[in-house]
């Protein structure tokens, strides 16, 4: 972002997958090593969903950012020179609406409308005999 030659619209939507990719990481790593050394999930049921929401919200803000990268990619690759350019505003666009339509799908679990399913990592270790 910093170099101006590169700042394209196409750019625009590698660079939402770059935040998206490294807020995943700073939210899902930490509690992830945690439980990792206890062996279980001790940060609490509600703390589980929020650890869920996370997951599920930067997971799907970078599915949809590598989708409209690759339809991007598509656009120029099939129709060559005679494809319509993605302008910045269509990519901020993209991007606005990747982030709001996220939100809106992985914030009804929280108001009682489907729910989260425990991963591995937030189910408590049953010993066996």
């Amino acid at each position: 972002m910093n170099t101006k030659s590169l700042r394209t619209p196409a750019n625009l939507l590698v660079v939402n997958l770059a935040i998206s990719d490294f807020f995943m990481m700073v939210t899902m790593t930490p509690p992830l090593l945690v439980n990792a050394y206890w062996g279980t999930w001790v940060l609490g049921a509600f703390f589980c969903e929020i650890y869920a929401f996370f997951g599920s919200f930067f997971g799907c803000v970078s599915i949809w950012s590598m989708v409209f990268i690759t339809a991007d990619r598509y656009n120029v690759i099939v129709k060559g020179v005679s494809a319509e350019p993605l302008t910045s505003g269509g990519a901020m666009l993209r991007i606005a609406g990747t982030w709001a339509f996220t939100l809106a799908w992985c914030l009804p679990p929280f108001f009682g409308w489907n729910r989260y399913v425990p991963e591995v990592t937030c189910l408590p270790v049953v010993p066996t005999t």
